[in-house]
């Protein structure tokens, strides 16, 4: 299991105001916190664009403090790990960096060259055919490189220095895009020296078979795309299958760096935020929040433009509904897994009824969750117990208004996005 809290550093701004986030994470009880890129940009000022590995963004660095750039950040990563309990992880950008870094002049040969002999841009195609170029970039080439060795070797001594910065976990950005022969030695190569040291891949977008073979190549949890289900349609039920499929572990999250602010795209809905995230939660075996959901921020987080200034003042507080999903999911096995499911009600039906068992089928769970974030909606069962297979009594973990017994038949009124969350155990 898998908890985390993504604290944004350009929102959060120099690292000596980093703490105040990692105290308000750990008290809505994540155990990991996710930062973005922290190194030095090219011109084109995004956090992916990485002009020099081994120097850090002088955004984050503060300039009154006696202590060099690395020391600032390795003190923020000690205090975190020491004093909140909590451990650090940030952003591996290994399939590209920016196009005006020193590394395209002194190693021409790490990259991709197009016809004329031009060092290569990322892109993509989108789903309406249009191509996106992100020319502030130069995609590196970890299949034909005439020093594909010496590539390597920069990209181990790149995780050993941030290890030896405090971190201890990498979110390995577009993990798909690089041959995941390259993902299993360099995994494989830096846990047998520090076997604690976690690698999760990003592998949203990609083909089923991209996906796979990046998962199985010593990754310890990714990305699903649960953020977009209706809660209706087959897909994420297919997509959960085949990642357990892989013996992979997944990660939720409501929202991300990439995606619109939910409050913003859900008119403003705070019952949309705790539907998402606790679904988030019980859904996989790894939950991620970006920092400013717990209090309904509208402004998207921006890889280039984002500062400390669009920090939001609002009236939502959510730490602790969150305070509590997380507890739930912290005690209960089930919800620390990719374990079976099952979905009971019909696609048509206003509520979702799920059924979900931890893998050794210990712990079952069924959950309740009212699809719309409007309206209130009725649900009835002749026997809740029909739908477990142990014999052990379920107990309401609901955050609003739990009850100490579950009645035969059950019924409820949903309120509005409300959950209800059963666990036998």
């Amino acid at each position: 299991m898998i908890k985390l809290y993504n604290l944004f550093p350009l929102l959060a701004g120099e690292f000596k105001n980093w703490e105040s986030h990692i105290d308000r994470a750990a008290a809505m009880g994540f155990d990991w916190i996710f930062v973005n890129p922290v190194q030095r940009t090219g011109a084109s000022g995004s956090l992916y664009s990485i002009a020099d590995y081994f120097q850090l963004n002088p955004a984050f660095v503060s300039k009154r403090s006696l202590r060099t750039p690395n020391s600032q950040l390795k003190a923020i990563n000690s205090i975190a790990s020491s004093h909140y309990g909590v451990r650090m992880m940030t952003d591996l950008v290994i399939n590209h960096c920016a196009i005006d870094s020193k590394l395209t002049r002194q190693h021409p040969e790490w990259f991709v060259h197009d016809q004329h002999g031009k060092i290569k841009h990322p892109s993509c195609v989108e789903d309406d055919g249009t191509e996106v170029v992100w020319y502030d970039l130069a995609q590196f080439d970890h299949v034909n490189s005439k020093d594909s060795e010496g590539l390597y070797r920069y990209m181990v001594r790149i995780v050993e220095h941030y290890i030896s910065l405090g971190f201890s976990g990498f979110r390995c950005d577009a993990a798909y895009q690089i041959p995941h022969q390259l993902w299993n030695r360099l995994i494989g190569n830096i846990k047998r020296r520090f076997p604690d040291v976690m690698f999760i891949a990003e592998t949203l977008g990609c083909s089923e078979q991209q996906c796979r073979q990046t998962a199985q190549a010593g990754f310890d949890y990714i990305f699903n795309s649960s953020k977009w289900w209706d809660f209706s349609s087959p897909w994420l039920i297919d997509q959960y299958h085949q990642y357990r499929d892989a013996v992979v572990p997944s990660i939720s999250f409501p929202e991300s760096h990439d995606t619109q602010r939910l409050f913003h795209d859900s008119d403003q809905n705070v019952e949309v935020l705790k539907q998402r995230y606790l679904f988030s939660a019980v859904f996989s075996a790894g939950v991620m929040m970006p920092m400013g959901y717990e209090f309904g921020f509208k402004k998207p987080l921006h890889v280039v433009n984002t500062t400390p200034d669009d920090w939001e003042t609002t009236d939502i507080d959510l730490t602790d509904f969150i305070t509590q999903v997380n507890h739930f999911k912290s005690k209960y096995k089930v919800f620390q897994e990719d374990g079976p499911i099952n979905i009971i009600s019909d696609d048509n039906t206003p509520v979702l009824f799920m059924w979900k068992a931890s893998n050794c089928q210990e712990q079952e769970a069924l959950i309740l969750l009212n699809k719309d974030p409007w309206n209130k909606h009725h649900f009835f069962s002749d026997d809740l117990y029909h739908h477990v297979q142990s014999d052990k009594q379920l107990q309401d973990l609901s955050i609003e208004y739990p009850l100490d017994f579950l009645p035969t038949p059950y019924e409820f009124g949903l309120n509005p996005g409300m959950a209800r969350v059963m666990v036998a155990a």
